[in-house]
């Protein structure tokens, strides 16, 4: 079971890198939300892709993208620009608009420059991580100045319910309270240095992630 989780986690983790290699001015991609992004999720439904139609173009919808497209004949980069969006809809692609996702947009893109960097405890650079000194560096690197530890950056953070790409999510680990931090990057996906893994892509939804689970916050 283990090692099934961990290879889904390492597609997305693919998926995502070759999704920020590719510069579009016109797709729908990871960290896109609203009506448009869950009609193509309804569509990917409806053609029996195993994702939400929640509106939130997260790692998942990104797989799906990419099955359609390779089964379609076209090239398989997870995004839906013109092409795919007329094969996947039978209808011509409105006009994207990323103003509002920007920050979220280079804080994932940002996120995912420093996956399989090791876990250092106090590390605060591309050399080694902790999980707090990750987010904060990332975040820097979008305009976004935090705290410097986990459980100040959760009383910076904005109490949300559903977080979104780009919101932080928390978790009660070694310590009571916020422990340990990461980045949300959609579809129940989160990207953080682990003490184990260093950084890398996690699921909300597993056994040990889920019952740690404190909460998200929204620090723009």
């Amino acid at each position: 079971m283990f090692k099934k989780a961990t290879k889904r986690v390492f597609a997305l983790s693919m998926i995502l890198m070759s999704m920020f290699s590719v510069c579009s001015a016109s797709a729908f991609r990871v960290g896109d939300q609203g009506t448009e992004v869950a009609e193509i999720q309804g569509q990917l439904v409806r053609l029996g892709y195993d994702v939400s139609a929640d509106g939130d173009f997260g790692p998942a919808t990104a797989e799906a993208v990419k099955g359609f497209q390779s089964s379609h004949g076209m090239a398989a980069d997870g995004q839906v620009g013109p092409s795919t969006y007329t094969a996947l809809l039978g209808k011509s692609m409105p006009v994207v608009s990323h103003g509002g996702n920007y920050i979220n947009r280079t804080i994932i893109s940002e996120s995912m420059q420093y996956l399989g960097v090791p876990y250092v405890f106090g590390g605060t650079s591309p050399r080694g991580f902790d999980c707090s000194g990750y987010v904060q560096y990332v975040f820097a690197h979008a305009g976004v100045h935090l705290p410097r530890t986990a459980d100040v950056q959760y009383e910076a953070g904005s109490p949300i319910g559903e977080p979104m790409p780009g919101d932080l999510v928390f978790f009660s680990t070694y310590a009571p309270g916020a422990s340990h931090v990461g980045i949300y990057l959609g579809d129940r996906q989160f990207i953080h240095a682990s003490s184990s893994r260093g950084v890398s892509v996690a699921s909300l939804d597993s056994s040990y992630w889920s019952n740690c689970y404190l909460g998200a916050r929204r620090v723009m």
